[in-house]
């Protein structure tokens, strides 16, 4: 495992793995600079309602400047809570556009006999984007509650995203070599490993900054995780359907 991450770490260096890296690192900006901006314009639009139902109350400019303070302190909280919610699943939608190119760096540094892997329709990438997506924003709002005791929110939050984030990029790298079935099957023999590197990735993604950069290394690092488990378990490549 620790192997698998380091690998990963070093081929930042690789100037064709740079590359992805570089246009993962623009498209995170862009997404979350689109959704902060959004996000301040609905805050700006609800803080001036505040001030304006302040003033109609006559509560007075001390009471007033109590009030929008509170109201900034918890806007500024809630936007910082919200992007780690979101943010594992908006990685998905990122990823799914480079997975391949990322796969393809890493395999001819690493692992140059393997033949050419399958190419997966940008439809079927994006529908399973999307899926992921979905999936992680319902869950993490579920859990949404649990997150409120610590420490219990630590573990609820890197147990939760560590299993749907080791699923998801185990198997966005594992269905270019086999098929969904097989996959699955894999993924669920070696549960305990692919949990463990869900976790590593769950948590670089809490991390400011580099959370810009981590989908790109944790797909290379998934890799890795996979062609593992792959030949320990002696899964032979097929085309997947």
């Amino acid at each position: 495992m620790f192997a698998a991450f380091g690998k990963a770490i070093a081929q930042c260096s690789d100037p064709a793995f740079r590359r992805v890296l570089l246009r993962a690192l623009g498209a995170a900006l862009l997404l979350f600079g689109l959704l902060w901006t959004g996000a301040w314009f609905c805050l700006s639009w609800a803080g001036a309602g505040l001030s304006d139902w302040a003033a109609s109350m006559d509560l007075g400019s001390f009471l007033t400047g109590v009030l929008e303070w509170l109201f900034g302190a918890a806007s500024v909280s809630g936007v910082v809570v919200a992007s780690l919610f979101v943010f594992p699943a908006a990685t998905a939608l990122i990823l799914s556009f480079l997975v391949d190119e990322v796969a393809f760096a890493v395999e001819q540094r690493h692992y140059p006999e393997l033949p050419a892997a399958r190419d997966q329709p940008v439809v079927e990438s994006l529908r399973d984007a999307l899926g992921f997506t979905g999936v992680t924003l319902l869950a993490n709002l579920l859990a949404l509650p649990f997150y409120f005791i610590p420490p219990f929110n630590l573990f609820v939050f890197y147990a939760l995203n560590g299993y749907l984030l080791g699923r998801e990029y185990f198997e966005l790298v594992a269905v270019r070599r086999l098929d969904s079935a097989s996959a699955r099957q894999l993924r669920k023999r070696y549960r305990g490993r692919v949990l463990i590197a869900g976790v590593v990735i769950a948590f670089f993604l809490t991390l400011p900054l580099i959370n810009l950069v981590t989908p790109i290394i944790a797909t290379a690092f998934m890799l890795h995780v996979f062609e593992g488990v792959r030949r320990r378990g002696g899964v032979v490549e097929g085309a997947a359907g």
